[in-house]
């Protein structure tokens, strides 16, 4: 492993993992931009030691440590277990083969990382623009010299849920030449009165090409209302249910991974369908789902 992107200083040698079931799992990545060391996860697809030309797409990963089944890591007990969906959905040739990095968050500081404007109503937050110079000049040239991946922005995707979602939308539409496909599981819309959305509002310029995937479940009572508000804002905004867009509201479920997990293998099928035909068959079956 060499260390592009990230610091010499910080990373004397370079970084070497400890090998968990299908994942690579690397510990004390360090940044120039943030104050605290995070893990980092790495999940290849089951083909990729075989087929050696071949490149893959990418999707990261927020709160990394709540969302492999092989490294449980979640101090909630339980896992998304996106790397056992991704690989049957793989598998089934459902998805395309990709790598998924995860990651994990740092712990109390968690909320001042994945939140774009300090909310004084909480007294903490703004440090999600860091959190991006981290993950676009350090961990992204760091993954795409290491792996065989597909560099641009419409094979890079980005996701995560609660403030994870909002950290996602927000890194999207400020680095959308990096990032092409967003996942946003429940996001935290309320943050700093609804700020996210006030940004949609007030950016009337040319609107980012980004395939947006966004869900929220009905038990979520704090999430809902906002949801659908940000969804709202979305198609106002000019992007297309089906087609760049997709709204899904999970009858009955809750804000918790058990919930998160159950979902992940439909926006991986939104954001990265092995055929085009995928995205329109899943759009007409879950056109229920939308408002």
């Amino acid at each position: 492993m060499v260390h592009a992107g990230l610091s010499d200083e910080l990373h004397p040698t370079p970084p070497v993992p400890r090998v968990v079931g299908s994942l690579l799992h690397f510990t004390e990545i360090r940044s120039r931009f943030l104050p605290h060391p995070h893990d980092v996860i790495v999940c290849l697809p089951p083909d990729y030691a075989l087929n050696r030309d071949r490149r893959y797409p990418v999707l990261y990963l927020h709160d990394g440590q709540n969302v492999f089944d092989d490294l449980a890591m979640s101090p909630f007990g339980v896992q998304w277990g996106i790397d056992t969906t991704a690989r049957a959905l793989m598998h089934a040739q459902v998805i395309e083969p990709l790598i998924i990095v995860a990651i994990g968050n740092a712990g109390r500081d968690r909320i001042d990382e994945y939140t774009p404007t300090r909310d004084n109503a909480h007294d903490a937050g703004g440090l999600a623009d860091r959190y991006g110079q981290m993950l676009v000049y350090e961990l992204k040239p760091w993954v795409d010299h290491n792996w065989r991946t597909r560099r641009g922005a419409r094979d890079t995707g980005l996701a995560g849920s609660s403030l994870g979602g909002l950290l996602t939308l927000h890194l999207g539409l400020t680095h959308s030449t990096v990032f092409g496909k967003l996942g946003l599981l429940s996001p935290s819309v309320w943050w700093d009165d609804r700020w996210i959305v006030r940004q949609l509002v007030a950016n009337n310029g040319m609107r980012p090409e980004l395939k947006i995937w966004l869900d929220v479940g009905t038990g979520e009572a704090r999430m809902l209302k906002g949801t659908r508000l940000l969804f709202r804002m979305l198609l106002r905004r000019g992007w297309q249910p089906g087609h760049d867009l997709l709204y899904m509201e999970a009858d009955g479920a809750l804000h918790n991974e058990r919930a998160w997990g159950e979902r992940s293998g439909l926006f991986l099928r939104f954001l990265f369908p092995a055929m085009s035909s995928s995205i329109e068959a899943m759009a007409s079956a879950m056109s229920s789902g939308m408002s």
